[in-house]
C-alpha cells in the first residue's frame, strides 16, 4: 500500500492532468447509468425514476414481441454488416495507397481532401446528397435522363436506400479512419524495405510481405471494435436520410428507440431497447476477442 502511495505521489502531476478525463467519464458516462433501472420499471412521470413500480422483464417482453422491433433489428444487422464488409477495409486500402505516394505535396492534398467529410455533420451532408440525388433537380438524375433513362427517387426507393447509406458512410469515414493505419505505417522500420529491395522484391511484394503484416495488430484490434459495433448504427445518418417510404428497409434500432422513447414517451421500453443493444455489443466484443486471441497473439486484453 505504501509503495502504491509513493508511486502515486511521485507522479501526482500526471494524475492531476488525468483528473479532468476521469471526471468527464464519471459525470457523463457512469453516473447516468442509474437510468438503466427504467428498463425494469413501469415508468410514471409523476412518480419519477425511483418511485415508479417495478415490472420485472415485462418491458423486454413487450420489446421483443413488438410489431416493429424485428424489422428494426433485421435492418440494423444488414446495414451494419454491409458497412463492415465495405467500410472496414476501405481505410486500410487508402492508408496503404497514401503510404506509397512519393510526392509529398500531392499526398497531403489527398489526405486533407479525404479527412474533410468527417468534420461535416450528417445534417449538412443529408441536404447535399438529397440535392445531388433529387429526382427533379439532382445532377445524378439529370445524367440518367440525358442518357434516356427514367428519373429515380433514390432516397424513397427501397432498392437504393441501403446502398446510399453504406456508400455515404464509407465516403465520410474512409479518410478519418485511415489515420490510425497511417500512424502504424510510419512506425515500420525503413531497413525492412531496403532489405526487400536488395532481395529483388518489387512494390507489390513489399506491401504483401512487409506493410500488411506490420498492420495486422492494428487491424485486429480495429476489427474487434468493428464487430462489437455491428449491433449499433449511425442514428444521425439514418435519421436525416430516411422517410416513411423506406421504413421497411431503413428503420434501425436507434431510430426505433427514438420513436418509442421520445415520440411515444414509452421510456421504460426505450431504455430496455438501449440496454439490449449495449449488452449485445459487449457480448460480441468478448466473443470476437476470444476467437482472435485463440488464433493469434493480438487482442484488446
Amino acid at each position: 500500500m505504501r509503495t502504491w502511495l509513493k508511486s502515486y505521489w511521485k507522479h501526482k502531476y500526471l494524475l492531476i492532468m488525468l483528473l479532468p478525463c476521469l471526471l468527464y467519464f464519471i459525470i457523463f458516462k457512469y453516473l447516468p447509468m442509474y437510468g438503466i433501472i427504467l428498463a425494469f420499471k413501469e415508468y410514471r412521470f409523476i412518480d419519477g425514476v425511483f418511485g415508479s413500480p417495478w415490472n420485472g422483464i415485462q418491458n423486454f417482453v413487450d420489446l421483443f414481441t413488438g410489431r416493429d422491433f424485428p424489422k428494426a433489428f433485421r435492418n440494423t444487422i444488414i446495414i451494419s454488416f454491409y458497412k463492415l464488409v465495405f467500410g472496414f477495409p476501405a481505410p486500410i486500402i487508402l492508408a496503404i495507397l497514401l503510404n506509397e505516394l512519393r510526392v509529398i505535396l500531392f499526398k497531403k492534398f489527398v489526405q486533407t481532401l479525404s479527412y474533410l467529410p468527417h468534420f461535416l455533420s450528417w445534417v449538412v451532408l443529408a441536404g447535399i446528397f438529397m440535392e445531388i440525388f433529387s429526382p427533379t433537380r439532382g445532377v445524378v438524375n439529370y445524367i440518367i435522363t440525358s442518357l434516356g433513362g427514367d428519373a429515380i427517387f433514390f432516397f424513397g426507393d427501397k432498392n437504393w436506400f441501403r446502398t446510399l447509406l453504406v456508400s455515404t458512410e464509407v465516403w465520410k469515414g474512409v479518410g478519418w479512419g485511415s489515420i490510425i493505419y497511417l500512424a502504424a505505417l510510419s512506425g515500420i522500420d525503413p531497413s525492412l524495405y531496403e532489405a526487400a529491395i536488395v532481395d529483388g522484391a518489387n512494390r507489390w511484394k513489399q506491401m504483401i510481405h512487409i506493410t500488411l503484416p506490420s498492420l495486422i495488430p492494428v487491424i485486429t484490434i480495429m476489427f474487434i471494435f468493428a464487430v462489437g459495433g455491428i449491433i449499433n448504427d449511425d442514428f444521425d445518418q439514418v435519421f436525416n436520410f430516411y422517410n416513411p417510404a423506406v421504413y421497411e428497409v431503413g428503420d434501425v434500432l436507434s431510430t426505433y428507440t427514438y420513436r418509442i422513447g421520445i415520440t411515444e414517451m414509452q421510456y421504460g421500453l426505450a431504455t430496455a431497447s438501449g440496454l439490449f443493444i449495449n449488452v449485445i455489443a459487449f457480448v460480441l466484443i468478448i466473443i470476437t476477442n476470444t476467437i482472435v486471441k485463440r488464433f493469434s497473439d493480438y487482442g484488446i486484453w
